[in-house]
Parts: structure tokens; C-alpha cells; sequence
């Protein structure tokens, strides 16, 4: 009876973790206030509820948006799919050449301007405010890039790669925006989003809207949110 007894007890303890781990995550207000430093995002989800290759088959570039805004738990899991940690090494969800990580992830909301922090799956504020008409007049005045709640900036800083890959590195760094912009897109249409990706800006505009720092190269603008149709 005592081994019986071990048992379901057991057996009870690993069904509440499963059913802790199945609650949706706690949301909360991004920050913003510069002096609140970098604040934890909830952790990403290690499931969605549709497959690879049903988010493949479904992606299709949505350019208009409702207003609704998106939840901490949907910001994050989109950052996390861009640039997120995936193990104890640092490697992160999009391959990068030699794992010298060029790129620099940012978020922008109606509330102001957030840097992406893989390491700990964190936002630190960079500016506050609705800087989007000003992104969507550097994105030669695209609607998409104004009216969704979120626009996922993604810049890269070549001279990270060039330490190791010398004049190659810029081709490396460009292809490793299109693979995280492309896990973006993905991690998109799994939440039941619709995204965007976008090429049409003026670089120099983008990286000032964003507050970008010096050796940051503007790489692409993918808009997500929900589809307005």
C-alpha cells in the first residue's frame, strides 16, 4: 500500500506541473520608463498549436491590421522566434555564421521603443512614444508599417562577423536577417497573426527612429498584428 501510495502521489505531482506548464503565461505592461532597466519577458512557449508545415502552407504577407494591440506573451514569443536563446551554449533560434550573432532586435509599439536582450529573454527601454509614423515615413510612408501594434526592426552590426569572416561578412549578416525575419513570419501565423516583411526604407531614417547604436546597419521592418480581413 506505501508503494501504491508513493506512486500516486507521484503520478499527482506530474500531472500539476503539466498542467502549470499548460496555463497560459502571466502578461503584463511592457515598460516605460528609462529607469526601470531591462525587464524579463514571460517565458516563450515550447509548443504551438499548429504544425511547421501548417504555418508554412498558411504564411501570407497581411498588410492591414485591426487595432487591437498585442499581448507581453505575443511580443515575446515573436522576439524569442527572431533571436531567441535555445540552449546553454547562447545558440539562438536563427543559425548564424560562426555564432558571432550580428543582428540587434528591436520592438515598436504605440508605447515607445523596446532593444530585444536574448541572453535574458528581456526588453530594455530605448525610447518612448508612437515614433511608427516617423518608421513609416522612413518606410516611404507603407501603411502597414504605421497601423500594426507591432513592427519588429531588425538591424545588423557587420563587424562582428567581419572579425572572423573579413569581407564576406556583410553577405552572411544579410542572410541571417531574412532567416530570423522568416522565423518572424512564422511564429506569426502560429499565434494566429498576420505579418509583413519589408525592405523599402531609408536606412539611415530607421536607425534614428529606433535609436539605434552607431555600427548598426537597418536590415528589414516586419509589421505583425491582427489581420484587419
Amino acid at each position: 500500500m506505501r508503494v501504491l501510495a508513493a506512486a500516486v502521489a507521484a503520478l499527482a505531482v506530474i500531472i500539476l506541473v503539466v498542467m502549470s506548464q499548460a496555463r497560459p503565461l502571466p502578461d503584463r505592461p511592457l515598460p516605460t520608463a528609462h529607469g526601470e532597466g531591462p525587464v524579463a519577458l514571460p517565458s516563450p512557449a515550447p509548443a504551438g498549436a499548429i504544425s511547421l508545415e501548417e504555418a508554412l502552407a498558411r504564411r501570407r504577407s497581411v498588410r492591414a491590421f485591426t487595432p487591437r494591440a498585442l499581448s507581453t506573451n505575443e511580443v515575446g514569443q515573436l522576439l524569442w522566434a527572431a533571436q531567441g536563446v535555445t540552449d546553454s551554449r547562447g545558440h539562438r533560434t536563427a543559425p548564424s555564421a560562426g555564432a558571432t550573432y550580428p543582428l540587434e532586435v528591436y520592438a515598436v509599439t504605440p508605447e515607445g521603443v523596446w532593444r530585444y536582450l536574448p541572453a535574458g529573454h528581456a526588453l530594455a527601454i530605448v525610447r518612448t512614444g508612437d515614433v511608427r509614423p516617423d518608421l513609416a515615413a522612413a518606410a516611404l510612408g507603407q501603411g502597414a508599417v504605421a497601423s500594426a501594434p507591432l513592427v519588429v526592426v531588425i538591424n545588423g552590426v557587420v563587424t562582428r562577423t567581419a572579425a572572423r569572416y573579413g569581407s564576406r561578412a556583410e553577405r552572411y549578416v544579410w542572410l541571417e536577417a531574412g532567416h530570423a525575419a522568416q522565423n518572424v513570419l512564422l511564429e506569426a501565423v502560429a499565434l494566429d497573426l498576420g505579418a509583413v516583411p519589408i525592405g523599402a526604407f531609408d536606412d539611415d531614417a530607421v536607425r534614428a527612429v529606433v535609436g539605434a547604436s552607431a555600427g548598426e546597419d537597418a536590415l528589414y521592418l516586419v509589421p505583425v498584428g491582427h489581420p484587419a480581413q
